[in-house]
C-alpha cells in the first residue's frame, strides 16, 4: 500500500516527492468521474514500470488523500523519490 496526496487539474503529470508521509502526485486530469484516479494509476504504473492493472486506488476515491495498492515487489518502491 502507498499513501498519496493528489493535486488534480495541475499543469503537468508529476511525482513531486514526499510530504507528511504521503507521496505527492500532480495530474492534469480533473476530479470528474474517476479521471484523476485513473491518471494517478497510469502515472504510477509508468514510473514504476508496472502493468496498469498492478496499480489501483483502493481508498479515498473522492478525496485528495488516497491509498493505492501496488501489486509488485518491495523493490519497485526504490524507483520513487527518496523520503526526506
Amino acid at each position: 500500500m502507498l499513501e498519496v496526496r493528489v493535486s488534480p487539474k495541475a499543469s503537468r503529470n508529476a511525482i513531486n516527492g514526499w510530504h507528511e508521509g504521503r507521496l505527492k502526485i500532480s495530474v492534469t486530469a480533473a476530479p470528474d468521474r474517476g479521471k484523476a484516479n485513473q491518471a494517478v494509476e497510469r502515472l504510477l504504473a509508468a514510473q514504476l514500470g508496472l502493468p496498469r492493472g498492478a496499480v489501483e486506488v483502493v481508498h479515498g476515491h473522492t478525496q485528495r488523500n488516497k491509498r493505492v495498492r501496488l501489486r509488485a515487489s518491495q523493490a519497485v518502491l526504490t524507483l520513487l523519490p527518496a523520503r526526506r
